[in-house]
């Protein structure tokens, strides 16, 4: 089995890969954590508990979408010669982390974050998330005590990846204060690697798709379909089981994500903007996600000014975050909303669901300004 940093040379020697310093200092980053990794597994458990004194710092790589993340990721896990190693979405490694804690406070046993961790570092050495992202407050409260004990009491690495730097995960969040030890943590105990170079290679996977897909139909619906996929990695074939989310939009309020994967959320028209929503709901979308994907976008007339007012907002919080937006509609952004109150004013959202559609939008960075 080669090493990752010989894997990654060999798909730029290959052509399949462009050269890329950022990638390349990440790949070699990865290969001596994976020479550190091999060199203390096996032995059982008193050479794991020996190794904790010399454990390996974790890496946290950080970069824009489509900077070759996943594909590190890919080459890092897949040469990673060691038995006790677990890749897992942080979305879904969150999940089963909130089931542990249910079952362990229905035993009434005191604390439960040390044995939810002993659980989940069981036969673990390298934990490795796709996409660490935070997006409600009951996630931020526990992650710096379930990390510490992860981290420096089970001696589990982490290599994660994330689009955001450490600084600025569950920025604006509520009660972000809680959350401060765990950015402190992951700056103590891991190496933040950023990826993050002028190319978005992930924009070569959409070549041929556009974003705006009319009209309504099998065939706009396969559209965006493929861009999901194309995005996220995920089979195609196993797409009943794409992840959901729940949103934390503050006040105790959240928002389900029908599918919600490496920073693409997919919506219907009707629940971003058929339901009564605000400009902070449509901000904390833009904010959680690089790339979102609305449907069933109806013809709007004067009956529904309010439908029109909140997809204008949706629109305004996309644009400012730099968020990706595809869709599916009943027809063009300019004959969206032809007549009713507000009409005239919708000609700015038309003018920036058109800018939006334009390669150089399609190339900012998210949440840029």
């Amino acid at each position: 089995m080669i090493g990752v940093l010989a894997a990654y040379e060999r798909l730029v020697a290959s052509g399949e890969l462009k050269s890329d310093p950022d990638q390349r200092r990440a790949a070699e980053r990865l290969g001596a954590l994976q020479k550190e990794l091999e060199a203390g597994s096996g032995g059982g458990l008193l050479a794991r508990l020996f190794a904790r004194r010399d454990q390996p710092r974790g890496v946290y790589l950080w970069g824009g979408v489509g900077r070759g993340k996943s594909m590190l990721m890919d080459l890092f896990v897949g040469s990673l010669g060691i038995a006790e190693k677990r890749r897992v979405h942080f979305h879904e490694f969150m999940l089963e982390v909130d089931r542990l804690l249910r079952e362990e406070r229905a035993r009434e046993a005191g604390d439960p974050i040390p044995p939810v961790a002993a659980r989940l570092a069981a036969d673990v050495r390298c934990l490795a998330f796709d996409e660490m992202v935070v997006t409600n407050t009951a996630d931020a409260a526990i992650m710096s005590r379930l990390f510490t004990t992860l981290i420096r009491d089970e001696g589990v690495v982490v290599v994660t990846t994330s689009n955001r730097p450490p600084r600025d995960l569950y920025k604006d969040g509520l009660n972000r204060s809680l959350f401060i030890p765990f950015i402190e943590l992951i700056e103590e105990e891991l190496d933040v690697v950023p990826l993050n170079g002028p190319v978005d290679y992930r924009l070569d996977r959409l070549a041929g798709l556009d974003t705006w897909h009319t009209p309504l139909g099998d065939a706009a619906t396969a559209q965006v379909r493929e861009a999901f996929f194309r995005l996220t990695d995920f089979a195609p074939e196993d797409a009943e089981h794409v992840p959901s989310a729940d949103l934390d939009l503050g006040g105790g309020r959240t928002l389900h994500v029908p599918k919600s994967l490496k920073g693409v959320a997919v919506f219907s028209f009707k629940r971003l903007c058929g339901e009564n929503r605000g400009a902070a709901d449509y901000l904390a979308i833009a904010r959680a996600y690089h790339t979102v994907i609305v449907v069933g976008i109806p013809m709007l007339g004067p009956e529904n000014r309010n439908e029109a007012l909140r997809f204008t907002k949706l629109v305004d919080a996309l644009y400012e975050g730099n968020v990706k937006l595809f869709a599916t509609a009943a027809t063009e952004p300019k004959a969206l909303y032809p007549s009713g109150d507000g009409a005239f004013e919708f000609e700015r959202t038309v003018s920036r669901l058109k800018e939006m559609q334009s390669a150089d939008y399609m190339a900012r960075g998210h949440g840029a300004t």
